[in-house]
């Protein structure tokens, strides 16, 4: 039986190879073919009959694999990517024991540790990812010097990165020595390498960045290395907190809209 044509990027990642946002740059960078020809962003194929590589590879959807949701508690020094050709220690060698092609939902840069997500259910990936759910993940980072008073309320309110503000932030204020200050700062946005530009912006070294949860999810006592899968409480907090999110979002573009045909009558 034929399937219905859907979106090659929503094909990749319900294959497990890659989130819809990651699917999107790799058609972007002509790694993927549809019938021997480059893709191009927003085409649509049937899975079931249409020949569909990711850098030479060819993939396929099976409807009735299990889904895993794991947390993994990234250590310091292990990179946020599949393999790497300088031979440095990959993230994927910690969950190689599960019998799937698992993809990260974020990522966390070589010297960052704590909290990662993955998955092959690329719904569940975009869910979490996508820029417009601003999803909140919280860290605990050290900085140094102490932080002052100024450069406080420039993090909280936002920064300079990549030549664009950042958006408020939460952040408080956990101990304060001569030297250093720990705090836990949560981000609802996530840029590259996002919270360490923005110490950057404000003249402030990051000497150790953790993070300790994502939305509802906390990474608790798991120990660096060691990965779980996520529990079904768990995921009902993670599915009820994005419905929040979404209904918030909501309300915010309705009163926009009529925050904009008030002045427009003006």
């Amino acid at each position: 039986m034929r399937m219905e044509k859907i979106r090659i990027q929503k094909i990749i990642a319900d294959a497990g190879i890659a989130s819809r946002r990651k699917a999107e740059e790799l058609i972007e960078r002509g790694a993927v073919t549809v019938n021997g020809r480059k893709a191009v962003l927003g085409e649509k194929a049937d899975p079931s009959k249409d020949k569909i590589t990711v850098a030479g590879r060819e993939i396929s959807l099976q409807k009735d694999a299990k889904k895993y949701y794991i947390m993994l508690h990234k250590p310091r020094g292990y990179i946020t990517t599949a393999n790497d050709e300088g031979g440095r220690k990959c993230v994927m060698e910690l969950v190689d024991d599960i019998p799937a092609r698992l993809f990260y939902v974020g990522r966390l840069d070589r010297e960052s540790e704590g909290l990662l997500l993955m998955t092959n259910d690329g719904d569940f990936a975009n869910m979490i990812t996508h820029p417009s759910t601003h999803f909140a993940k919280t860290y605990r980072v050290t900085v140094r010097p102490r932080i002052t008073e100024e450069q406080l309320t420039a993090l909280t309110t936002g920064v300079m990165v990549d030549g664009r503000p950042s958006m408020p932030s939460a952040i408080r204020v956990m101990k304060s020595e001569q030297d250093r200050t720990v705090l836990e700062i949560v981000l609802e946005e996530g840029r590259n390498r996002q919270i360490r530009k923005m110490c950057e912006a404000v003249g402030l070294e990051v000497a150790r960045l953790k993070r300790t949860a994502e939305g509802p999810v906390k990474l608790g006592m798991l120990q660096p290395g060691q990965w779980r899968e996520l529990t079904a409480e768990e995921m009902r907090a993670i599915k009820n907190y994005h419905k929040k999110l979404a209904a918030k979002n909501e309300h915010e573009k309705q009163k926009a809209v009529s925050d904009n045909k008030k002045r427009g009558k003006k």
